[in-house]
């Protein structure tokens, strides 16, 4: 299973609306700029978290997006099964016996099980603790660095 590029924004944005917006309806751009993520891709990913009915948004002046629900309900699991589907190891094996494909379809039905398990036990509100805990300071965007 690989995470995609579009959940890993996914959950970045999620994150940035938990802890910058706080409970207030964010711009698409502000959270593009803050997460380096291409607005319009964002918009699309935004998108696919309104359908899984984990963001609002809001039209006009102080619009934006904002969580649906609380940051502490919201799992990173939401977030894959919304931006790309189903955790899923495999698609299944017909090449086998029966007796050896009941035998790993068991298999990789427990892995499955497990890896949503952990999924499921990290929430947005989560990753907030954990940027404050490393020291980010809400609302602002973050420093650019330079390298020469």
């Amino acid at each position: 299973m690989k995470i995609s590029t579009k959940t890993r924004y996914g959950v970045r944005a999620l994150f940035d609306l938990a802890f910058h917006g706080q409970g207030k309806a964010t711009q698409a751009h502000d959270v593009a700029e803050r997460q380096s993520v291409p607005l319009r891709y964002l918009e699309q990913i935004f998108q696919d978290l309104r359908r899984a009915h984990l963001v609002d948004a809001k039209r006009g002046p102080n619009g934006g997006y904002s969580l649906a629900r609380a940051a502490e309900t919201i799992t990173l699991g939401d977030v894959l099964r919304a931006v790309q589907g189903p955790i899923e190891l495999c698609d299944g094996d017909s090449d086998e016996d029966e007796a050896t494909r009941r035998v790993a379809a068991d298999i990789w039905r427990e892995l499955e099980d497990r890896v949503s398990q952990c999924f499921e036990s990290v929430t947005i509100g989560d990753l907030c603790r954990r940027g404050e805990n490393e020291g980010l300071r809400r609302g602002e965007a973050q420093p650019l660095m330079y390298f020469i």
